[in-house]
């Protein structure tokens, strides 16, 4: 497991490893089942801790200098512009955060795993203009 997880599969981080629940519940049905019965063993392992309830955020990285107010605001930072005219990028302490521009943050974003994952599989009517009938161009 620790190899496997230290290879940087999507979905995990250093500390936790995620599961879309859209995508687990439309795997396969021997999937779903075998994935069922392990994590019932690891709550039966497990379930006498004191488990916290998690909040799981889609973000993505982004660079400091391509934040808006709203994410800057997310990250703890402020962007504002010196006496000399240049912008300054500040952390809640009122630091200056050096070299803001190359600094990679983790900003939240819309999960685009379910309504992609949905498109995907759903039963759609074909996109665009219907073909002309009898092979006609025109």
């Amino acid at each position: 497991m620790r190899d496997y997880v230290a290879s940087g599969p999507p979905g995990v981080s250093s500390d936790y490893v995620v599961i879309p629940r859209a995508l687990a519940e439309s795997m396969p049905l021997p999937w779903q089942q075998h994935l069922t019965h392990l994590m019932a063993e690891f709550h039966r392992t497990y379930g006498h801790l004191k488990w916290p309830i998690y909040r799981v955020v889609p973000s993505r990285y982004e660079k400091l200098g391509d934040l808006d107010e709203e994410q800057l605001a997310e990250v703890g930072a402020i962007m504002e512009i010196d006496s000399d005219g240049s912008l300054v990028y500040r952390d809640r302490s009122g630091r200056k955060i050096e070299n803001a521009e190359d600094r990679t943050v983790l900003v939240s974003c819309l999960d685009p795993i379910p309504s992609e994952y949905a498109n995907a599989n759903q039963s759609t009517p074909p996109r665009g203009f219907p073909a002309p009938l009898g092979g006609e161009r025109r």
